[in-house]
């Protein structure tokens, strides 16, 4: 798909292309807007937390884009690029689009819930890195880098249908009664039909929005290095940011904090997992993962785990969105200063 939309808009002019960009952007909008009010409406219906809703169905949807992307670098042989895009939209979820949707509003936290689920997050962080280090030299990661073997796709994915399964029954579990359930066949099929037209439109705007923004970037003589770094990997994160910022706005903080939670454990057992296991050799991963994407990765999750613990009244604080979105620009800035100097970095 990315490569029909790369040589379709090759050939529109300038003027056809902002119009594609504003249609692009205005389906995000629509797209995460019926996303939003189907997964409320099913979380009411099947009595499961909204957070859990955001973390599984809505995250699955979101995160579709980064698996596509990153399977598909991968079987072009551009491994680097399919397990920076997972990392880096973790990096990008968490510090700048968590970091935003706090700025709007305090989200709301199911502490019992967020807890459980955020420590998912945690684990499959650390486990990514764990599997991706050179086990029989550790310290030769920070020059010579490590790999992401293909059996351990594998193995991620097979976590990801465990996780999936493990989110919805404990959940369950710990809902009353009187919280949820049933409704009608003709409007639970409704809310999953909304559902899935809205997962089609963020996915296909996504995908016309980078291909466009590319094409406009190169017309302005915006180096491909700059728009593979930048673009590429904001692009991919855009269904979650149109997610947040709109169940945010909706008063749906609950969801917001889910669907951040739920992408990143995805994108490293949906979208590194889904490439490493279609490439033979695995996914190499660069000296500089070691010497920076991890550790800014790490360091972001600890940031949101501390946020967590501190939070009062129930509720994530504008504070702790200064402190992800501060250190997502600190992180940002210093890996153009570490890898700039660096010939084909």
């Amino acid at each position: 798909m990315a490569e029909y939309l790369d040589s379709l808009v090759t050939g529109l002019s300038t003027p056809v292309l902002v119009a594609a960009l504003a249609a692009s952007i205005a389906g995000l909008a629509k797209g995460a807007d019926w996303m939003v009010d189907s997964a409320v409406a099913l979380s009411q219906r099947w009595g499961v937390p909204r957070v859990v809703i955001g973390a599984t169905i809505v995250s699955l949807g979101t995160t579709t884009p980064e698996a596509v992307v990153s399977v598909v670098a991968a079987l072009q042989g551009r491994s680097e690029m399919a397990l920076g895009n997972a990392v880096g939209s973790i990096i990008c979820n968490t510090g700048l689009i968590l970091g935003i949707g706090c700025l709007i509003r305090p989200l709301p936290l199911d502490l019992r819930v967020v807890n459980r689920q955020g420590w998912g997050k945690v684990v499959t962080g650390i486990l990514l890195v764990l599997v991706c280090l050179p086990w029989a030299n550790p310290a030769s990661a920070f020059t010579a880098g490590g790999t992401l073997p293909q059996v351990a796709g594998w193995f991620f994915l097979g976590l990801l249908v465990v996780y999936m399964v493990w989110s919805v029954r404990l959940a369950r579990a710990g809902v009353g009664a009187g919280d949820g359930g049933g409704g009608e066949a003709g409007g639970l099929g409704a809310a999953l039909g909304t559902l899935g037209i809205g997962v089609a439109l963020v996915i296909v705007s996504s995908a016309v929005l980078v291909a466009v923004a590319a094409e406009l970037a190169a017309r302005l003589n915006v180096p491909p290095s700059i728009i593979a770094a930048t673009l590429v990997a904001f692009g991919t994160s855009l269904p979650e940011l149109t997610v947040v910022v709109t169940a945010t706005l909706k008063g749906h903080g609950e969801l917001a904090v889910g669907n951040v939670i739920g992408a990143d454990v995805l994108n490293v057992l949906f979208v590194a997992g889904g490439a490493a296991a279609v490439t033979a050799g695995g996914l190499a991963a660069d000296s500089i993962f070691f010497v920076m994407h991890f550790p800014a990765m790490l360091f972001l999750i600890l940031v949101f785990r501390v946020g967590i613990q501190t939070a009062r009244h129930g509720a994530l604080p504008r504070t702790a969105g200064a402190a992800l979105l501060g250190t997502y620009v600190a992180v940002t800035g210093l890996s153009y200063l570490v890898s700039s100097p660096a010939p084909g970095g």
